[in-house]
């Protein structure tokens, strides 16, 4: 089984000419260890909520999935491994989830697969604390996660190992690929930790180095990491990259191309593999094939399920919507009337504020929300009232305190969104959200409703100076594809803003907040809530017309979040003087983007226009044309933020002569 492995590898990456086969090779008999003894899945319905979770975050070795995917029965084909690595292909070269069946999570990128296990282990406690019931364990699974040293080096492993070991996350079994190699030759030249002591220290139960090639020994290895109570594991297997090629096992050369024809010839007589490319004898199909077991423990499952919900009926049609990933019916009611008394009350305060306004009024009727903030709570406004925090006595909280972890907090995060039953969302400054960007694209790639909450996004900020100013995080935000991008001015967009990351099933958010308060604009109510209604489809919408009438705009002004009330002052003074000025809030630009050019066309107008936020100029000029921006093209400083808004330009005068030089234009 584990030659077949080997063979199915090496031959899809020899046919690709591309792709990585010396892990699939040196880990294919921990993988039969794993596979045949212990993983409970079932390859007819990849989807079965009581399944164990698989996540490879050494994902570079794709080949080794793919072939057990095949091997055990799911819909992936031996065609479907000949197109490894091709257009539209099941086989990417790395593990994409919804794209082969079977894959939890895309992988790749090195250390983000182990952040989505402790995501996914803790979601896996979580889920269970709240809806199992004695003799009833409706949620009861492994996470497993293979890993090698590229991960381990990779900094976010110790944020989300850590918080693992915290967390008591004893149901997370964790195998490392201890083979010594990496691209550049021996890593005991760049990577010569002590990895025993080191997850020891986070908490962890370690076991080896183990025999990574004796399938027995990481039989045992495995069943006693299954003993655990109140620990995660990490088992040390020890393989030889590449095991069976006799002049590239155990070196650099094997980690990322194909071997060759001579050495494909090599290889197979060294492991004594006398089948021709792609062919794999049935017995070892036979051997292999998951369905008949996996539909056993999956009719078991729904049988107990069935009681279950006799039982708890309530828990379980909630459970079910959950997992589902469906809102409660009264939702969109309940964000109605939040958006009606915002629009009442028109409150002046911070957006950050505002944010949090919002989280009290939908949180209480939105149980699956589950918050979370990287040491800054208290800044960022992420908890709500009588909301409590996790902790690993109970695993009932619904807000997480990640600690100073901005990259491990969103890849964990990531992880809950993939396992399902939670609508998470986690929180940092803006500044910071550089660290997690790798798992918010992610987040995007995958398209996951998983949510980011950015404050403290200006130089408004004031004395703490260019470093915790944003000025370029903004538009490289909207750069990432599949990603809504909000930043709302005030308590109505910031409803209308969370409305939308959470019915956004297929893409992740960004809702970005103020430190400074934010003058809420004054309007008639129902005028608001037309406007919360066009800023949810739409993106941008109207916020004062000029007072020539919708027929004679001389200027449009478009600007975002804190920049909306100066667009507002200037507007009047352009009025002075004549001049017909259309305000447009446009929170955000990505659902805008997908407007028809009819529907643009009506929000912005053919007039001159000019783009205000407080961010660098360069994305506004697709809206503004031939247009101007006023923005903000160098760093900040440090001073009181009324200075700064000055010095920087920030004013109604500015603002004003942008719109004259661009109608003189």
């Amino acid at each position: 089984m584990a030659n077949a492995i080997r063979a199915l590898a090496m031959d899809a990456v020899q046919k690709a000419k591309s792709g990585h086969p010396g892990m699939p090779m040196g880990m294919a008999d921990i993988a039969v260890a794993l596979w045949t003894k212990h993983l409970r899945h079932n390859p007819v319905d990849p989807k079965w909520i009581g399944r164990d979770r698989f996540i490879l975050s050494n994902g570079h070795g794709s080949m080794l999935q793919y072939a057990l995917l095949h091997l055990t029965g799911y819909d992936l084909t031996i065609e479907d491994l000949k197109a490894f690595r091709q257009w539209h292909s099941k086989t990417p070269g790395h593990p994409e989830v919804d794209v082969t069946p079977g894959v939890e999570t895309t992988t790749g990128p090195l250390g983000q697969g182990i952040g989505n296990a402790v995501g996914m282990a803790l979601a896996e406690k979580m889920l269970a604390a709240e809806f199992n019931r004695p003799g009833f364990d409706v949620i009861n699974n492994y996470t497993y996660c293979f890993l090698g040293d590229g991960c381990l080096m990779e900094g976010i492993s110790h944020e989300v190992c850590s918080l693992a070991g915290t967390w008591k996350l004893n149901k997370l079994i964790v195998i490392y690929d201890d083979n010594g190699i990496s691209i550049d030759g021996k890593v005991i030249n760049w990577f010569s930790d002590n990895t025993r002591e080191r997850f020891e220290s986070y908490g962890w139960n370690v076991i080896g180095p183990v025999d990574g090639h004796d399938i027995d020994a990481m039989d045992v290895a495995i069943a006693q990491a299954k003993q655990s109570e109140d620990k995660p594991t990490l088992i040390i297997a020890r393989t030889v990259i590449g095991k069976g090629s006799p002049n590239r096992q155990g070196t650099s050369k094997v980690h990322g191309e194909a071997l060759g024809e001579e050495e494909l010839k090599l290889t197979r007589e060294a492991l004594g593999w006398t089948w021709d490319p792609f062919v794999i004898p049935q017995e070892i199909y036979d051997a292999m094939d998951a369905r008949a077991a996996g539909q056993k423990l999956e009719g078991d499952y729904n049988e107990m399920f069935a009681r279950y919900s006799q039982a708890y009926p309530e828990l379980s049609q909630e459970l079910s919507r959950r997992l589902k990933g469906d809102l409660p019916a009264n939702f969109d009611a309940v964000m109605q009337e939040a958006i009606a008394k915002a629009a009442q009350a028109q409150e002046t305060v911070a957006t950050r504020k505002a944010s949090q306004k919002a989280l009290n009024a939908f949180a209480p009727h939105l149980p699956g929300l589950l918050g979370g903030s990287a040491d800054l709570t208290g800044s960022n406004l992420t908890n709500w009232t009588g909301v409590e925090a996790m902790r690993p006595d109970t695993y009932l909280g619904r807000h997480i305190n990640y600690g100073v972890r901005e990259f491990g907090m969103s890849a964990i995060q990531n992880g809950i969104a993939l396992y399902g039953g939670f609508i998470p969302f986690s929180a940092t400054f803006l500044t910071f959200s550089d660290y997690s960007r790798n798992a918010i694209r992610m987040a995007a790639l995958m398209k996951q409703r998983s949510i980011f909450v950015f404050t403290h996004d200006s130089i408004g900020l004031g004395e703490d100076g260019p470093t915790h100013q944003s000025v370029e995080h903004i538009p490289s935000l909207r750069l990432i594809p599949n990603l809504n991008v909000w930043r709302p001015c005030d308590t109505v967009e910031a409803l209308v803003a969370w409305q939308s990351a959470i019915d956004s099933r297929h893409a992740p958010s960004i809702i970005i907040g103020s430190r400074q308060n934010i003058e809420f604009i004054a309007r008639d109510v129902d005028e608001v809530k037309a406007d919360a209604a066009q800023a949810l489809h739409a993106g941008a919408y109207v916020m004062k017309e000029s007072g020539k009438g919708a027929e004679q705009i001389d200027c449009v002004l478009i600007a975002t979040g804190s920049e909306v009330p100066l667009a507002v002052k200037a507007r009047e003074a352009l009025e002075e003087k004549g001049i017909g000025t259309r305000v447009v809030s446009m929170p955000c630009t990505e659902l805008f983007d997908k407007l028809s050019s009819e529907e643009q066309h009506a929000i912005l107008t053919d007039a001159p226009k000019v783009a205000i936020e407080a961010s660098v100029t360069g994305l506004w000029y697709k809206y503004v044309k031939n247009g101007e921006v006023v923005g903000i093209d160098t760093f900040g400083e440090s001073a009181p933020a009324a200075v700064l808004w000055e010095k920087f330009g920030f004013t109604v005068d500015r603002v004003v002569e942008a719109a004259m030089k661009a109608i003189n234009r």
